[in-house]
């Protein structure tokens, strides 16, 4: 599962890296990304132009009826994307890019949970295979663009915190994922996990766990007895 996330590249580096156009205001530094919050993802219209801006963290297929399902679709499992009803036409043709700095999981530890942080070991920002759709409130008629982050089996490594990881694209990947023809028999070889040695990890502060803290000091390293 990845249930918080953390995104503080600047805007301008990562559309610059994924070769998109910045098409959003709001896109501040976040070190506590959260489900149902408006987060920065990388779509490619039909011409091939990618565009960076804010979707809802949280899909919600075309045919929802309200707005309660997207808070249990903040993942989707990679091994069932073809099958389950709320992701198989977004796998087809509406995939994106979640871009990230790194991730949060928790260890059990005597005294209660401790967060890690995940991030890539050279520090680069990691792409996560996202899927998005677009759905209609039927009150108001207002559109809401809205994504979910697909998810693997977790390597060997991070299985002491959780039995799943996000699906983590390489840079050569990247396009064949946002292909709007590319058929899901040709992407189903990228939904692994990670290769060891492309993550490191590191304790950090239990305030993380409260949606309301932000701030760079909830990536800061601290002892393993938490803080």
């Amino acid at each position: 599962m990845c249930g918080r996330y953390a995104q503080f590249t600047p805007a301008d580096a990562i559309a610059d890296l994924f070769g998109a156009i910045l098409e959003s205001a709001d896109l501040a530094p976040r070190y506590n990304a959260a489900p149902m919050q408006w987060l920065p993802v990388i779509r490619q219209r039909p011409s091939g132009e990618r565009v960076l801006h804010t979707l809802r963290w949280g899909l919600l297929p075309s045919w929802a009826k309200d707005e309660t399902m997207a808070a249990r679709l903040i993942n989707a499992r990679a091994e069932t994307l073809a099958e389950k009803p709320a992701f198989r036409a977004a796998y087809r043709t509406r995939r994106c890019i979640v871009p990230a700095d790194g991730f949060y999981e928790w260890a059990k530890r005597p005294d209660g949970k401790q967060p890690y942080f995940i991030h890539a070991a050279d520090g680069t920002v990691l792409a996560f295979a996202g899927l998005w759709e677009r759905w209609t409130r039927p009150d108001d008629a207002e559109v809401i663009d809205s994504f979910t982050i697909v998810t693997t089996e977790a390597s060997s490594r991070l299985q002491p915190l959780h039995d799943r990881m996000p699906v983590i694209l390489a840079p050569e990947v990247v396009d064949l994922w946002l292909d709007r023809t590319a058929s899901p028999a040709r992407l189903s070889g990228l939904l692994v996990p990670s290769p060891e040695e492309q993550l490191a990890m590191h304790p950090v502060t239990r305030a993380v766990g409260n949606v309301r803290n932000e701030g760079q000091e909830l990536i800061a390293k601290v002892s393993d007895a938490g803080a």
